[in-house]
């Protein structure tokens, strides 16, 4: 029979093993969400702007989808915050045409133009409204322009205006690659010329995506332009998000603080603000 000096180092050591074993496998007994390499995920903080923090081992380091709201005045509602891997989710849910993927994919560099996800939606409110009239302030080289002509009737009618010819220029090869007719023009001077030829409520649809210190101005003209009835989309409200942060206080944050703050308040339209992009806020005449 071996010496108990010799059995007891061998025992301990088996001993350990096995309490090493079932450690491990506490997470699946007990449902915890265990990575493919081993290591458990963080619990998520899912309150409102507070995404999940990065967690340890071979697990994903891409925060929850899901925030809450921290006042309790809203429920607690839970709500979805897109992660680049949910935004590639939207993104192949979105029926691009051909001429707007060849269009978004030579203007790729800049962040100035609308994201396809955007573009349907203005796309989807001209079809819902039946417009036929429609006015672009602030075209760039034309992507959401162009969402917007393919969706209108042969009758229908699209005024752009920009302040850049240059970038007007690339809009046009590209409405005439998808075969649509558009009228062009430089921003505030069309807006006034349009209302003094007499085209105050004549028009269904405007999307306003331009300078951000001229948004008043420019919503003003537009809601004299458009019918009763009629709808403004207006981009980038939410502005990177700056515009809830009271540490950002330059110029064009400020300007749209205070362009969110009197749309608010008008009882002239009814409006929605949505998350989608930079945040839109769409707007129906009275």
């Amino acid at each position: 029979m071996p010496s108990f000096s010799l059995s007891f180092p061998f025992l301990l050591l088996v001993f350990c093993f096995i309490g090493l074993l079932a450690a491990d496998d506490l997470p699946h007994k007990f449902g915890g969400d265990v990575c493919s390499g081993g290591s458990d995920r963080r619990t998520p903080d899912i309150r409102l702007n507070r995404p999940t923090s990065h967690v340890v081992g071979n697990c994903p380091a891409e925060p929850s989808p899901l925030v809450m709201a921290d006042d309790e005045k809203y429920g607690n509602k839970m709500v979805i915050s897109l992660t680049p891997r949910l935004y590639d989710y939207v993104l192949n849910n979105v029926r691009e045409h051909e001429v707007l993927r060849q269009l978004r994919e030579e203007t790729a560099i800049s962040q100035i133009q609308v994201s396809p996800d955007q573009a349907q939606l203005l796309a989807m409110l001209v079809e819902i409204l039946g417009a036929e009239r429609c006015i672009e302030v602030g075209v760039y080289t034309g992507y959401s322009s162009l969402a917007v002509a393919l969706v209108l009737p042969e009758s229908g009618r699209l005024v752009a205006c920009d302040k850049d010819a240059n970038a007007l220029e690339v809009a046009k090869r590209y409405y005439e690659l998808a075969g649509v007719t558009v009228k062009h023009g430089l921003a505030a001077e069309s807006l006034i010329s349009m209302i003094q030829n007499g085209e105050e409520s004549s028009y269904d649809f405007a999307f306003l995506d331009a300078d951000k210190d001229m948004y008043q101005e420019y919503f003003e003209s537009l809601l004299r332009l458009v019918r009763v009835g009629g709808v403004i989309v207006i981009d980038n409200v939410l502005w990177h998000g700056w515009v809830a942060d009271s540490m950002v206080n330059d110029e064009r944050t400020i300007s749209l603080r205070n362009f969110n703050k009197k749309l608010m308040d008008d009882q002239r339209v009814s409006i929605s603000m949505v998350s989608i992009g930079d945040g839109m806020t769409i707007c129906r005449k009275r």
